[in-house]
């Protein structure tokens, strides 16, 4: 009698594993080749869009705790790995289960008829896909009127045929696992076999007794029958799982291109900064003042991949309580108003103190104060919604805005149009606030009559969002001693930022003794970080340094510790090294 997958606590996980690692594989290679929706992080967003926010903050911290304290690199990459992988383990964990539920309720249920176990598998295929189609294009198109990517059909295809396609094999596989090998009355003496219920028989340990019939040249019998053994064919299955997932992401990989940069036509260069000529040049090891785009940070609210946006198609609507609602396009924002050009950092509010989740570089928009003035916005208008292609939200005041012409909308970064993942075709920049507040991927923006909760204010981040007065160490360059006056002194530098209050001193404490002011250099601008040194006399042995900073109005940074939620991580920054 063969086994049922009740008794089987090991093999039904198994195959679900088994099967779904290529799953996942090949649905990267479609996202790779042609551009199709890779299933696993848009589930993973959906779900992130859903869960509760202490979930999700929490979630954030962990895994910004983890990547830091394992040295993983980068936080904003690392942690888009990490999202990924997480996915695919989440994708493999529901089709495993799905599976598991399948091989024990249904399939032992199903007639011997071929047709009819095809079927089921079929059946099974679309009761998964279906609601997984449906998730995964709300996720790329329910937020996003302009998606720049493959039809409607064509995304339903692609993930309902991949999934039936699945269940088809999961109801093969199973009727291979738990099928009782054939035999026939001349190859095997009647009564000669005694088992016990649930036991496998092995080909090895069934007495066969030999007839003429099975003796004769293989013309005579027509048939060789190889039969293996349970055990034998999952390692077979696995070994196909292993080369099929791995030929799958290694395709992938080859399809990988490089983003399409298109340079802005402007005058401004930011390559020639305005503090070229500062007195105070950076300590050896200090980071580049101006950050490579390549390395400016990313955080957003998804998984893997950034919303694609259609250019050509995309409109700014800009509705609500305005007396004349319009419609931008990209060319309207760069051709018929004049352009603004400023130097920024801008700072995650997640970023740890002397994290990496902070970068400066320059911006290129049009002032939303001129846009106020092209829409007209009615008495009653006090705030404005603005809305983002993957379902980010925030609200930035009207006061707000008369009061600061350098809030902007922004469509340029370093002299070229936004990249996809920066935030492509518009962003907005409002000085002083962190990264949450600061929407990308725009599409519309309304004006209303109240203050409302932003995406990660509802999920318990700070209403405001001001940035904190922070500074850090980036090097004791102790490799590049100098010597002054007959003094041998180690250079020591980093940043010090205080949103847009600037930045007005910069105080050293070494192994807790006095602070010491050190050399702050100019700014690229009023928004951006400023660039820090203070050259130590040489002392041998291990030592403690610490840094504080004022901001622009003489007011020390907050030296008490402070996580970062809700509103942003505060400290003192200290490093020790020996010399």
């Amino acid at each position: 009698m063969p086994e049922t997958p009740q008794q089987t606590n090991w093999t039904l996980p198994l195959i679900g594993i088994l099967l779904s690692a290529p799953l996942s594989a090949l649905f990267y290679l479609g996202e790779q080749a042609a551009d199709l929706p890779f299933l696993p992080t848009n589930l993973m967003d959906w779900l992130i869009r859903n869960l509760p926010g202490g979930l999700i903050t929490f979630g954030i911290d962990t895994m910004v705790d983890l990547i830091v304290w394992l040295g993983l690199g980068r936080v904003d990459e690392t942690a888009k790995l990490m999202e990924t992988l997480m996915a695919v383990g989440l994708f493999m964990g529901i089709c495993t289960v799905a599976g598991v539920a399948y091989g024990m309720y249904v399939y032992q249920r199903l007639p011997g008829n071929w047709r009819w176990q095809l079927a089921s598998g079929l059946g099974f295929g679309l009761a998964i896909a279906t609601p997984m189609a449906i998730v995964s294009d709300y996720i790329l198109t329910g937020n996003n009127p302009f998606y720049d990517g493959p039809t409607l059909l064509a995304r339903s295809t692609w993930i309902v045929g991949m999934i039936a396609a699945w269940g088809i094999a999961f109801q093969v596989v199973l009727q291979r696992a738990f099928a009782q090998p054939k035999t026939t009355a001349s190859d095997v003496e009647v009564g000669s076999i005694s088992t016990t219920v649930g036991t496998e028989v092995t080909p090895e340990e069934t007495p066969v007794r030999t007839s003429p019939a099975s003796t004769a040249p293989e013309k005579a019998s027509g048939t060789t029958i190889e039969r293996i053994n349970r055990r034998q064919f999952l390692i077979r299955l696995g070994g196909a799982s292993a080369t099929i997932t791995v030929i799958g992401v290694g395709l992938g990989e080859l399809f990988t291109e490089q983003e399409r940069v298109v340079s802005l036509e402007q005058d401004f260069d930011f390559q020639n900064f305005p503090n070229a000529n500062a007195g105070v040049m950076p300590a050896p090891g200090t980071r580049p003042e101006y950050t490579p785009l390549e390395d400016h940070y990313r955080i957003d609210i998804n998984s893997r991949n950034p919303p694609e946006v259609d250019g050509q198609r995309w409109r700014l609507t800009v509705s609500g309580l305005v007396e004349r609602e319009m419609e931008f396009t990209l060319d309207d924002l760069k051709n018929n108003y004049e352009p603004m050009y400023q130097y920024v950092t801008l700072s995650c509010i997640s970023n740890r103190i002397a994290g990496d989740l902070i970068s400066t570089t320059g911006w290129t928009g049009v002032s939303m104060q001129k846009i106020l003035e092209a829409v007209r916005p009615t008495e009653d208008a006090t705030h404005f919604l603005i809305s983002s292609a993957d379902g980010f939200f925030e609200i930035v005041s009207r006061e707000l805005i008369e009061d600061d012409e350098r809030i902007m909308l922004t469509y340029g970064w370093d002299g070229e149009e936004l990249r996809v993942k920066h935030g492509f075709p518009l962003r907005i920049y409002i000085p002083d606030r962190y990264g949450m507040k600061q929407p990308k991927w725009i599409t519309d923006i309304e004006a209303i009559s109240e203050w409302r909760p932003g995406y990660w204010v509802e999920k318990g981040w700070d209403r405001d969002a001001i940035m904190r007065a922070t500074s850090v160490i980036d090097t004791v360059a102790v490799d590049s001693v100098i010597t002054r006056d007959q003094d041998r002194l180690i250079p020591i530098g980093g940043i010090a930022h205080a949103g847009a209050r600037g930045i007005s001193k910069v105080e050293i404490r070494v192994d807790g003794g006095e602070w010491v002011e050190g050399q702050v250099r100019q700014s690229l601008s009023d928004t951006t970080w400023a660039i820090w040194r203070y050259d130590w006399p040489f002392e041998d042995g291990e030592h403690t340094f610490e840094v504080r900073c004022y901001d622009g109005n003489g007011e020390m940074q907050i030296l008490e510790e402070n996580s970062r939620r809700p509103s942003g991580a505060t400290g003192i920054h200290e490093v020790t090294q020996s010399v």
